[in-house]
This record gives C-alpha cells, sequence and structure tokens, in this order.
C-alpha cells in the first residue's frame, strides 16, 4: 500500500493515513472487500507507532469505509453512493473555503469571485 507520511505538513500521522486510504476506496484503487495490511505490517512499513495505525483503521471503520473483522483483519467496506457523494460533498466543501479565503486575503469581493467561478465552470 503506498502511504506517504509527512512530518512537515502539521497533521497528524493518524489523518494522513486515514485521508489517503479514503482517497484510495473513493477512486476505486480499493474496492469493496479488499484486505487492508495488518495494523502491525502497516505500521512497520511506514516506520510508525502500531498505535498510529490502530486510531487510523479507527476512524476508518467509525466512518463507514471499513469493517475490521476480529482474527481476519481489516476490510474495505461496501460504500454507497450516498456515502461517496457525502465524501466528495465534503472535500469540496473544504476545498472551495480554501479558495474563498484565499480569494479573501487577495482582496477580491464576493461579485468577484462568483464571476471568477462562474467563468470556470463554464471552461
Amino acid at each position: 500500500m503506498d502511504i506517504i507520511i509527512s512530518n512537515s505538513s502539521g497533521r497528524p500521522i493518524y489523518e494522513q493515513i486515514t485521508a489517503q486510504i479514503k482517497q484510495m476506496i473513493m477512486g476505486g484503487d480499493l474496492r469493496p472487500g479488499d484486505a487492508l495490511p495488518s495494523m502491525r505490517l502497516l505500521a512497520k512499513e511506514l516506520r510508525i507507532s502500531v498505535i498510529t495505525t490502530k486510531r487510523a483503521y479507527e476512524e476508518l471503520a467509525r466512518e463507514g469505509f471499513i469493517t475490521n473483522v476480529v482474527g481476519k483483519g481489516s476490510f474495505v467496506a461496501d460504500v454507497g453512493s450516498e456515502m461517496m457523494r457525502e465524501e466528495n460533498l465534503r472535500e469540496i466543501e473544504q476545498k472551495m473555503q480554501a479558495a474563498i479565503d484565499h480569494a479573501k486575503a487577495a482582496g477580491l469581493t464576493r461579485e468577484e469571485f462568483l464571476e471568477l467561478l462562474g467563468m470556470l465552470w463554464e471552461d
């Protein structure tokens, strides 16, 4: 599993793992029923604590992206289309908020921002 950890990102390592596995699931790289590496194996590969991988897997399970089967491991859950839509909307909202913050910092008005958004939408 190709997960890249950045010590300079400012994000906790478990969040980086969670986000990248979600991306793999949403992008179709991981399909329902696919087995994830064991927590110990992933920790060893990434050279991090097992506690960190456990926290990432627990978060993914809590959000419904994976299921943990005692004695067998962790598997990609069957993420329904509504859940995928919600996750996509959440990601879009975060990126739009960042764009709005950047536009405000650059001195754009709401109307200028919406005009720019409209032009980009049409392209």
